[in-house]
């Protein structure tokens, strides 16, 4: 069985959960976000966005592969990139800071060190950029129902990573809120922050299989 990591491109982007795929909760503010999510564009917005950031600040994803099948993926980049990052309660980001937007791993996959896998591939691309540390969005107070008016459930329910995750792998919350808390992992040395970002990911991925999209 092998397993090879790559970056998220234009011409692998289908390889993403459906899901995924279709959702652009960070990629646009709300208002466009729910503009294209109703006109049937969702897709085709996130492409142009995955474009733009490749285009003008590189990589912003990493995919992980099982033999030739998706297996889980990665996404962040810097605040500026993500238009959703300014609508919370608690924004900004950190303007030294990288966004960790979202994380998922195929739950078929998981337990096989995938994880680790893809924390290693996103350290060393961050690590390589100088950025002093990351920064995300969590969700507080467990996943209570949020329905969207289909029915569906609301894009904050899957998009966010739980609050009490990244406490438990080293996060520090830097703006607390009672849904959705702003918390930073620092870099200290870049040896060490590679070390703590590596474990602190790879616990969070290896703990989300309850809220893991399927494909």
């Amino acid at each position: 069985m092998s397993r090879r990591l790559v970056n998220v491109t234009l011409d692998n982007l289908s390889d993403l959960p459906t899901k995924c795929r279709t959702c652009v909760y960070w990629e646009l503010d709300p208002v466009s976000g729910e503009r294209a999510q109703d006109s049937g564009d969702a897709s085709l917005e996130k492409e142009a966005w995955v474009s733009d950031t490749l285009l003008e600040w590189g990589s912003c994803g990493q995919l992980a592969y099982v033999d030739s099948m998706p297996a889980g993926y990665v996404l962040y980049a810097p605040p500026a990139y993500v238009p959703r990052a300014v609508a919370f309660p608690t924004s900004p980001v950190s303007p030294d800071a990288v966004l960790l937007m979202t994380a998922r791993i195929v739950p078929e996959f998981a337990g096989g060190g995938l994880g680790r896998m893809l924390v290693q591939g996103v350290a060393r691309d961050v690590v390589r950029r100088g950025i002093r540390a990351i920064e995300a969005f969590g969700l507080a107070g467990g996943r209570a129902p949020r329905p969207r008016r289909n029915g569906e459930e609301h894009p904050d329910q899957r998009c966010l990573l739980p609050a009490d995750y990244l406490l438990a792998v080293g996060f520090k919350t830097v703006r607390p809120h009672p849904r959705t808390p702003r918390l930073r992992l620092d870099v200290k040395t870049t040896i060490t922050w590679k070390e703590d970002v590596e474990y602190a990911l790879e616990r969070l991925l290896g703990s989300m299989q309850a809220p893991v999209l399927s494909r």
